[in-house]
């Protein structure tokens, strides 16, 4: 690395690290990593000006050139980054600017502030696309034609594949808020343009399944009030009859599937927080669209179970003629507590008169309901996932949001990278079926009260800690800004995949051994080591690892 200006420091980084404007920069160089054949690999260039400095220009020199993208990394406002009682595993607990969303090179150049330090975010995106070998990368800032500094990453492509993803992830995909948010009529042509920009980006980084709106969700609505309509299924009703038409929940198939989503988690058939109520459902009614469900209804009512009794036959034709039996997943409600077993069983049995031959998958955390049957897929927050691994339950997926600040994974704004990356470890150790997460892109203030805007507002006005609602923000014209956290969080999933890839080589007891061999204690969702470090030098182990034992295997 050299500096031909005394004006420009640079440093290059992992991608876990974080880079504050307002603080020194203590994190160590890297300038060296491994990545597999069809492996995305990311990485940081640190940069300070030692005065305001405009229009600088940067250059990548590299054979790898076409498969690497150069972004800005932005800062954000957050206010509520922590509860009160959080633990000591963050950067900061007040409020500040955050390093999140990756932005576009300006055409205009970059400008470096007097002693901030800033960074770059370079994505090499392989695609299998590359021989093996060693690539040199060099990142040049320049102004005017002159080099103002210079650095060298260099990547090992190694010749061996990540296996497909297996785990099943749903990051909750919040059709409304894009609506709201561009101000586009719900399902208009224009809405549906965004709606597949935002599908890409989620399939691009490891999302194989999405929450798919039947009818609107009922998810974080405050009680006696509504979301805007995002109904995939129109819906007639004639006195006691119903009539349903799919064309457009086959269109949301037929575009997820283009994108490589495979499976369709439909919404909720019933209220958050107990079961009680019927989701927002509208039909046309002589003529007319008007709500005919919602927060007044009973679940447990008459009216609701004609109606299911028409619509969910109708639903599974509709599964069945279009070959999506082993694709399709449903809810009950989301997040019951034991006050609510009575209720929530009687949504359960309801529903599993037509749905039996289906998956049903429910976030909730106590054991009970999975031990007296009301649930045949449980989702336990990882921590409350003890049991549920204790008894051996198959299939089993986990989740975590706002309430998992203490000792868990997480992938808040002011935690450390690791701490979002050090998943994937853990859901290879205990055979993780699927991941859930209520966050991609809700972009409203709790319980959706109204519109927030996400590059000033990180917190759904003071709802959650900031960057629990979402991993990605609105670009102009319905395009899509990708967030270093959705970058490090399917970095996850990659360790994970590489971790099958070497268990189908070596086994999986001797890959745990390699995974824990030097730890104090063995891994689980509490426990797990607390550096970045370690989780780049065990990822760099495996992947040589790979290398060694298929080149001892004949051509």
């Amino acid at each position: 690395m050299s500096t031909k200006l005394e004006k420009l420091e640079i440093r290059c980084l992992s991608s876990l690290e974080k880079v504050f404007a307002d603080e020194q920069l203590k994190a160590k160089a890297y300038h060296r990593g491994s990545a597999l054949a069809n492996e995305m690999f990311s990485f940081q260039m640190a940069y300070r000006s030692k005065l305001l400095l405009k229009w600088i220009d940067i250059k990548v020199d590299s054979e790898l050139e076409e498969v690497v993208t150069v972004r800005s990394v932005g800062l954000v406002p957050a206010e509520m980054v922590a509860y009160h009682d959080h633990d000591d595993y963050i950067l900061r607990s007040t409020p500040g600017l955050f390093p999140d969303p990756l932005y576009e090179l300006p055409e205009e150049g970059l400008a470096g502030l007097p002693g901030h330090w800033r960074s770059l975010w370079i994505t090499v995106d392989l695609q299998g696309k590359v021989k093996s070998g060693i690539y040199p990368i060099r990142i040049s800032f320049e102004h005017s034609g002159e080099c103002l500094a210079e650095g060298t990453f260099e990547l090992e492509v190694i010749g061996a594949e990540l296996p497909e993803q297996q785990l099943k992830y749903t990051n909750w995909f919040h059709t409304d808020c894009l609506a709201t948010y561009y101000s586009y009529p719900v399902f208009s042509e224009e809405h549906w343009k965004v709606i597949e920009n935002f599908m890409e980006t989620a399939a691009k980084h490891g999302m194989n399944m999405i929450l798919t709106p039947l009818f609107t969700p009922p998810l974080d609505t405050k009680v006696g009030e509504e979301r805007p309509t995002v109904q995939l299924v129109d819906v007639e009703k004639t006195g006691d009859t119903y009539r349903f038409a799919f064309d457009k929940l086959k269109r949301w198939i037929e575009l997820s599937t283009t994108h490589g989503i495979r499976y369709f988690e439909f919404s909720h058939l019933f209220t958050q927080w107990g079961a009680e109520h019927a989701p927002k459902i509208v039909a046309t009614v002589n003529g007319e669209s008007r709500r005919i469900f919602g927060w007044e209804t009973d679940a447990a009512g008459d009216d609701y179970r004609v109606f299911l009794s028409q619509f969910l036959p109708e639903l599974v034709r509709f599964i069945k003629d279009n070959q999506l039996e082993d694709r399709s997943y449903f809810h009950v409600s989301d997040e019951p507590h034991k006050k609510h077993l009575e209720s929530y069983q009687r949504a359960s049995d309801l529903l599993k008169q037509y749905l039996s031959d289906f998956p049903m998958i429910d976030a909730l955390s106590d054991y009970d309901f999975y031990e007296k049957g009301y649930v045949k897929n449980p989702i336990p927050a990882s921590n409350h996932i003890e049991p549920f691994l204790d008894n051996k339950v198959p299939n089993l997926w986990t989740y975590y949001c706002c309430s998992q600040y203490k000792e868990v994974a997480n992938r808040f704004l002011n935690m450390p990278s690791a701490r979002n990356r050090i998943l994937g470890y853990q859901l290879y150790k205990y055979d993780i079926a699927g991941f859930l997460h209520w966050g991609y892109n809700f972009w409203y203030a709790q319980y959706s009260i109204k519109p927030i805007d996400p590059y000033t507002n990180t917190d759904s006005n003071y709802g959650f800690p900031a960057g629990d609602a979402f991993v990605v923000y609105p670009g102009k014209g319905g395009q899509v800004v990708e967030s270093l956290r959705l970058k490090v969080f399917y970095d996850a999933f990659q360790d994970l995949r590489a971790l099958q890839l070497l268990e189908s080589l070596i086994g999986k007891e001797e890959v745990m051994k390699l995974v824990e061999d030097g730890l104090e204690k063995e891994m689980t969702f509490r426990e797990y080591p607390r550096d970045s470090d370690w989780l780049l030098n065990k990822r760099e182990q495996i992947n040589q690892t790979i290398k060694e034992y298929l080149s001892k295997q004949p051509d």
